[in-house]
């Protein structure tokens, strides 16, 4: 297909018009993007008690082909009663992401035993007795929790509180697949693991450094923020070893201007190689440092371990940064200089920089650069990590981790009258490696797609296997529930976020917390989240111990609660009445004054890792396109890339030249961990050496190998070897 010469534009609007036909027409579709609830997708923010398409700024109208996309799954009708009877799981477990996606909502629990070819519809009553048995008839330590990102800060602290005061630690969420490293890696540096900027010191800032991230396809409301950058007059430096079409030039939907002619992104784009992220950016601070363009007063007032960071980059030859990194040295000195004439920039990554096995040194090979200019601690420039999933943040501030922090534990014993298990919980990546071992029996996933998500696919859908019973709580079908099945497997729908009786609350990447009313249930037979692990527990556990689970039905107690525990969120306690909005406090950094032992900012060192080229093997990354958000795919082209399938590998035409392979050319693609046959091979503007493949279905390559201290697996790098079939 026809690769388009820009994102978004006339494209998108087609495209809108399209879905809003599908669901109701226009109409229908605007109103329920307009509905006083938090957006579905991405953790840009949008939403709230100001309506929808109204981002933290109040700007209307904010909206993009992600949340089109959410809203009409959401939208679709329920499937039939007599679905599961026609189509047996062997069956389905050969249909893609989009086709399980598109079968429609969930609208009754389904239930498959270990014998069973077929999911069957059960009554709620029976879904909830065989949960209740589960618990009941095996160990508290047998048991994990998974949550993704899309679930409420009430649901994901009321499950956590339950998976706690059940008897196990073993409560895990997505961001160890995404922005773990990202965490760690500020936390290591600032003492604190999210965002130090908010959305208005983006409409300051003179110059955004994009790295490892393609906001046009993720993100696509950043990119409206990017351009206003360029419209007065800033510098926009994308890092990416794929030329992306979007990041080149986009046209904002909601900009009659930038819709007409368009609105060019990128000021300067660099294509390192795969892994070279460190090289590329340890470069630029040597320059800075070599030119004296460094601000030594903030250097010494505020940070610690210059005189380190210093020497190591001195030591550092640049023939090495410019193997490494893939990109010459003029040019890295070009970007060095571009930073080093900046009053005020912002730093922002996504997963290409996390999903590495140095993912976290990656974070703080960035926040280095930030602190060599003092970009960290003042207004208008700053550090962004930017979040796929809409609530991911809010999930981990609620205490969806295997160990809580010591604040949090203390205050959540104190409040509550209990004691927290002391036995050590497993991580996401751990959880899985537990099954495999048989030392995990039940597992119960809130949301998401875990078994999409995971590396290593074929080694993780044995996993599964060796499980007792997992419960699904969805929306919708996805793959895990044909190909992540147990002994017994339960999926429960629940109702999509503005279907929820009572209002609820999500956390954007910028710490900001917005309430969303709610609404009507488009599916007569699906529950609440909150409504049902409060029937859980109560059942598990009794109505007579420290918590009272009827009560917790009520999402305003648990908002006393949280208000109670979690630190920076006193105001959510009052919110019920004031329906006021707020900042969580203690997070932005527009001083610089550091939550680290010291108080001081930290310079890390950061080794620059080396690959060695074998017989010929390429580096692969996976990538998403803008048809799908995460495991979720709705649509099997990619517009912005000009494909029009995803069994494709994307390669350098030097590369497919010394391999003599054409356009579409079936190819095996191998690794060390899998491989997969009949991939077309197809032309892409990639640095050579390097390769790109669409997840999750490329996961079957991915090998379990992680970085050691975000424990997030290195979705973005794997080597593969390349053949004819």
């Amino acid at each position: 297909m026809k690769k388009v010469k820009t994102g978004g534009g006339w494209a998108a609007v087609r495209y809108a018009l399209r879905t809003a036909r599908r669901v109701g027409g226009l109409g229908a579709l605007y109103r329920a993007l307009r509905s006083r609830n938090t957006c579905k997708t991405c953790a840009l923010g949008m939403g709230g008690q100001e309506g929808g398409m109204v981002n933290e700024r109040g700007r209307f109208p904010e909206v993009c082909k992600k949340s089109m996309q959410a809203m009409a799954a959401d939208m679709q009708p329920g499937i039939a009663a007599e679905f599961f009877e026609k189509h047996a799981i062997d069956e389905m477990r050969d249909w893609t992401p989009r086709r399980l996606e598109h079968a429609g909502r969930l609208n009754n629990p389904v239930y498959a035993g270990p014998k069973d070819t077929h999911y069957r519809a059960i009554s709620w009553d029976e879904a909830i007795r065989r949960s209740t048995d589960y618990l009941r008839q095996s160990r508290p330590t047998d048991h994990f929790f998974y949550f993704s990102g899309r679930a409420s800060n009430e649901a994901a602290f009321l499950w956590q509180l339950f998976a706690r005061l059940y008897g196990t630690n073993h409560v895990n969420n997505c961001s160890y697949y995404c922005h773990q490293a990202s965490g760690v890696g500020l936390s290591s540096a600032l003492g604190s693991g999210t965002s130090t900027v908010v959305l208005e010191d983006l409409d300051h800032c003179d110059t955004v450094f994009l790295i490892g991230g393609n906001p046009a396809s993720n993100h696509p409301r950043l990119m409206g923020v990017l351009a206003d950058v360029r419209r007065r007059g800033g510098e926009v430096v994308v890092m990416n070893p794929l030329r992306e079409t979007g990041l080149v030039n986009f046209s904002v939907p909601s900009r009659v201007e930038s819709l007409l002619f368009g609105t060019d992104i990128a000021s300067h784009y660099l294509q390192p190689n795969i892994g070279g992220d460190i090289a590329l950016l340890c470069g630029v601070a040597k320059r800075l440092i070599e030119t004296n363009a460094v601000d030594h007063g903030y250097i010494d007032a505020f940070t610690e371990g210059y005189d380190v960071f210093r020497a190591s980059l001195e030591a550092l030859e640049w023939e090495t940064i410019e193997t490494e990194s893939g990109v010459e040295r003029r040019t890295i000195e070009e970007i060095a200089d571009v930073y080093g004439r900046s009053k005020a920039s912002v730093f922002a990554w996504t997963m290409g920089i996390t999903h590495h096995l140095h993912g976290a040194d990656n974070v703080r090979a960035i926040v280095n650069l930030a602190l060599l200019r003092g970009m960290v601690g003042r207004e208008h420039a700053g550090l962004l990590p930017i979040r796929g999933h809409s609530n991911v943040q809010g999930v981990g501030s609620m205490g969806v981790t295997p160990q809580l922090k010591d604040e949090v534990l203390r205050r959540l014993e104190s409040h509550f009258g209990v004691k927290v298990p002391a036995v050590k919980g497993l991580d996401t990546l751990g959880c899985i490696e537990a099954m495999q071992r048989g030392e995990l029996k039940h597992a119960w996933c809130l949301g998401g797609n875990l078994f999409g998500s995971n590396p290593d696919s074929a080694a993780t859908e044995r996993a599964f296997g060796q499980l007792e019973s997992v419960v699904y709580l969805s929306t919708t079908l996805n793959t895990g529930h044909v190909h992540g099945r147990a002994g017994e497997t339960l999926v429960l729908p629940v109702r999509a976020r503005d279907e929820e009786p009572q209002a609820t609350t999500q956390e954007s990447m910028f710490n900001y917390v917005r309430m969303s009313d709610g609404g009507p249930a488009r599916m007569p037979g699906s529950r609440s989240e909150v409504e049902i692990v409060a029937e859980l527990a109560e059942s598990v556990l009794g109505d007579g111990g420290p918590v009272d689970w009827n009560a917790m039905r009520r999402h305003r107690n648990i908002r006393r609660a949280i208000a109670a525990i979690i630190p920076g969120f006193e105001a959510i306690g009052r919110i019920d009445d004031t329906r006021q909005e707020f900042q969580i406090e203690g997070r932005t950094y527009h001083e610089p004054r550091f939550k680290t032992p010291s108080g001081r900012a930290k310079f890390h060192v950061t080794p620059i890792p080396r690959f060695d080229p074998v017989d010929g093997a390429l580096r692969m990354m996976t990538i998403r396109s803008e048809g799908q958000f995460n495991t979720v795919v709705y649509e099997e082209e990619d517009l912005y890339r000009g494909q029009d399938r995803r069994d494709i590998i994307l390669l350098n035409a030097d590369d497919m030249r010394i391999m003599g392979l054409d356009e579409d050319t079936l190819v095996l693609v191998k690794s060390d961990t899998g491989s997969m046959t009949d991939i077309r091979a197809r032309q892409a503007p990639i640095r050579a050496g390097n390769a790109a493949m669409y997840y999750p279905e490329a996961n079957v390559l991915i090998s379990r190998a992680c970085d050691a201290e975000s424990r997030t697996p290195a979705f973005k790098h794997v080597r593969v070897w390349v053949s004819r079939v």
